[in-house]
């Protein structure tokens, strides 16, 4: 379970050092939901501070390391749901997902990650970063994995059949990924009939949206603990308390826009966006947060702003041991469907030629 969701009578830090002695008297709601189906909570993992970062590099209790390649960062916000689960430490695992923190390092750790459509797993209990953004999700070695955690997440989510021939995809962004990352999710877009490309531009200006939301959950935290918070975080809640009403606004207003454009381009044309999660693989350690964020979260912020459902699949080696990820996303409410079609890529991806 990411360290971000209230644990009782259990230390729930926020990846914080103002919250090192926390113990709630409450669970979060998602965790209860799957406590009550038989799941066990082996553990809290590591995280970004907070959850506002993609590195999971965290001064106060310790960075989490990448299994597949300790040289690599194991990607964020729930890095360490994402270690714990490619370390087989665990069957399962808990993330949050705002802006990628599932799916980066999903892709990061080479296995499943999936942001459900916003506000269909509940999120309280759950420390926020920027609540129009964000979500509670599952990570594990498999789709199947993913989908039987969140059943119990999500009781009402429906099971849905697919056929891969039969669904129309519109592949968007593969001229973001280095040539390694692309081959291979180009690779996974063959085993689709009905494709075609799709042109999806996200608008940087819609970036303040998220950081006024930021800024206002730790508005009067950060006024009385400055000194507490980490240099990274610290750095992005003062940049976050610097945007001004009319910067919101407009941002507000592109985001809608962005929402409009995109239901239009994919209405009656495509069933699934297929992109690359990443641009690239796992980067290195030491290069800092701040430095690979924008990059890091440019293919999974979108469906972060259109509050969709997104699956970040593993699709094969791209450099040495580090692999690459596919991001499978369709419009709000078909969770079902996303998983479906993320369960039958795996099966052909594993399927003998």
């Amino acid at each position: 379970m990411k360290d971000l969701a209230d644990t009782a009578g259990l230390r729930t830090t926020y990846g914080s050092a103002i919250f090192r002695d926390h113990v709630p008297e409450r669970t979060a709601e998602a965790v209860r939901r799957l406590e009550a189906a038989g799941y066990s909570v082996v553990g809290k993992t590591g995280l970004h501070e907070f959850a506002y970062g993609i590195t999971s590099e965290n001064e106060h209790f310790g960075d989490v390391r990448n299994p597949l390649d300790s040289s690599r960062i194991p990607g964020g916000s729930s890095g360490g749901s994402a270690a714990a689960v490619a370390a087989r430490m665990c069957e399962a695992a808990v993330g949050t997902d705002s802006a990628g923190s599932i799916r980066i390092p999903a892709a990061c750790c080479g296995i499943v990650g999936f942001k459900p459509t916003h506000g269909l797993v509940p999120t309280d209990g759950v420390f926020p970063l920027a609540p129009s953004f964000d979500t509670v999700g599952p990570m594990a070695r498999t789709v199947a994995g993913c989908e039987a955690a969140m059943r119990a997440l999500a009781p009402e989510l429906e099971r849905a059949d697919v056929d891969l021939q039969s669904i129309r995809i519109g592949v968007a962004w593969l001229d973001e990924a280095d040539a390694s990352v692309r081959a291979r999710v180009e690779h996974v877009a063959t085993l689709f009939r009905k494709r075609k490309p799709l042109e999806l531009t996200f608008p940087r200006e819609a970036y303040p949206a998220f950081m006024r939301e930021a800024a206002n959950v730790h508005h009067d935290l950060f006024a009385e603990h400055r000194d507490l918070y980490g240099t990274n975080v610290r750095t992005k809640i003062e940049r976050c308390l610097r945007v001004t009403d009319d910067e919101y606004e407009a941002a507000v207003a592109t985001r809608e826009r962005f929402r409009e454009r995109t239901a239009e381009a994919v209405d009656g044309q495509v069933d699934l966006v297929l992109t690359p999660t990443l641009p690239c693989v796992a980067p290195p350690v030491g290069i800092g947060d701040l430095a690979l964020r924008e990059r890091l979260i440019s293919l999974t912020y979108p469906f972060s702003a259109l509050g969709w459902p997104a699956l970040a699949l593993p699709c094969g080696e791209a450099e040495d041991v580090l692999p690459a990820s596919v991001q499978l996303a369709a419009p709000a409410g078909s969770d079902a469907f996303v998983l479906a079609a993320g369960a039958a890529v795996e099966r052909a991806l594993a399927s003998p030629v």
